[in-house]
């Protein structure tokens, strides 16, 4: 859908061959930057126990307290899971994402999280079990990361498409952390996904009249011109999987740019998306155009 949004943005003329495909990678790449960086801050808040215990003992006259600093977290399994994966190793150094943390926002991140009941609860135990280590660190991302007004602004002015992958986001860190070890972070959208992103791109832009035929006469007192550039396309999108993805429920699709409308386009487009795409659906039913296949049973 972004990708189509940039290239209906486009001078007339001025799109290569090719350039829908560079720019769905270019856009993919991103999101798995994010996905990176997301990573490398849980390990980098993590290991600030290390830095906040040599800060503390290096005191001119240090308590007690400061010669105890529990590193615990600096060690926990999903954090060297993390930092030992190659590829995670080679996003890093490939978009020069360790220069981005900022200290003192790593500083505030770990004080926080310190401070925190959780772990306490969780240094309190010097034996380390794999749920009690998994546990601590999704409760860094979603309890101080998500949670942290100075972090989501930096992630805001550090990447442009923060704003989209956010909710994404969310998932796919709870995602790594069911399964580390079936992550790979040089591919991480599946050559399956890819290839379904990559051939709907495709043919939404080859079937685009087509498409608008079929909408066109559904939209009644609307004025094509007037009518929210991101429902057109996700009105587009929806027709294409109807008609070229015999693999896709038509429920499923029409459910999915409900949401798709809800979540990027105007309060009254989710409703107004379903009207369209339910109405062509019932004409494309009509004359036998709809061709599904269970896939359960190919």
């Amino acid at each position: 859908m972004q990708t189509l949004y940039a290239l209906e943005t486009m001078e007339p003329g001025t799109i290569k061959p090719g350039a829908a495909t560079s720019l769905l990678n270019e856009k993919l790449d991103q999101t798995s930057q994010i996905f990176t960086y997301l990573l490398y801050c849980l390990t980098q808040v993590a290991q600030y126990a290390e830095t906040d215990s040599q800060a503390r003992a290096s005191k001119h006259l240090p308590s007690a307290a400061d010669l105890r600093v529990n590193t615990k977290i600096a060690g926990n399994e999903f954090i060297f899971q993390i930092i030992n994966d190659k590829g995670f190793q080679v996003n890093l150094e490939q978009w020069k994402l360790k220069f981005l943390p900022e200290p003192d926002m790593l500083r505030k991140l770990y004080n926080e999280l310190a401070a925190s009941d959780t772990y306490k609860t969780y240094i309190q135990d010097p034996a380390r079990t794999k749920v009690a280590e998994k546990e601590i660190i999704e409760f860094l991302y979603k309890e101080i990361l998500s949670k942290s007004e100075l972090f989501l602004q930096h992630m805001e002015d550090s990447f442009l498409h923060w704003g989209d992958d956010e909710e994404m986001m969310t998932l796919l860190i709870a995602n790594y952390m069911h399964k580390p070890h079936l992550f790979n972070f040089l591919q991480l959208i599946s050559k399956e996904k890819l290839d379904y992103a990559k051939e709907l791109l495709l043919t939404v832009l080859d079937k685009k009249d087509y498409c608008l035929e079929l909408i066109k006469p559904k939209l009644q007192n609307w004025d094509p011109e007037r009518i929210a550039a991101v429902d057109m396309l996700l009105m587009e999108m929806g027709v294409c999987e109807f008609l070229y993805f015999p693999t896709i429920p038509t429920k499923v699709t029409i459910n999915e740019y409900i949401d798709l409308a809800k979540a990027y386009s105007t309060p009254q487009s989710g409703q107004f998306v379903n009207g369209i795409l339910d109405n062509i659906l019932k004409d494309l039913d009509a004359s036998d155009q709809i061709k599904k296949v269970d896939r359960t049973k190919k």
